[in-house]
């Protein structure tokens, strides 16, 4: 079920997270022409980040994460099912093990 994006107004702004892969000014642009509030880490912020603030560790996002995960099922990664549903099952499978994993259940 869709649901559409509700109107930017200045008491409830829509913010746009990306990482240094976006940081253009093209990009930029386009992401203020659609009405949203860019959040975008400058190219060698982080590195400034880590010399100035020990213990400091550089941030990976969420979704960026999640592949790299996914990317150790080879059966994921190399697509050997010829059928959609047998692919989409190992990819349950995949998330199901990620997130028991994640919960930490078995130690």
């Amino acid at each position: 079920m869709p649901v559409e994006r509700p109107m930017p107004t200045t008491a409830r702004p829509q913010h746009f997270c990306a990482d240094k892969g976006y940081d253009f000014d093209d990009v930029r642009e386009l992401i203020f022409d659609w009405g949203y509030t860019a959040h975008i880490k400058s190219r060698g912020q982080e590195r400034e980040a880590c010399r100035k603030l020990p213990g400091y560790r550089a941030r990976r996002w969420v979704v960026e994460r999640t592949h790299s995960w996914m990317n150790r099922f080879r059966r994921l990664l190399i697509r050997w099912e010829k059928k959609a549903k047998n692919y989409l099952a190992f990819l349950h499978l995949a998330c199901a093990y990620i997130t028991h994993r994640a919960a930490k259940v078995l130690g």
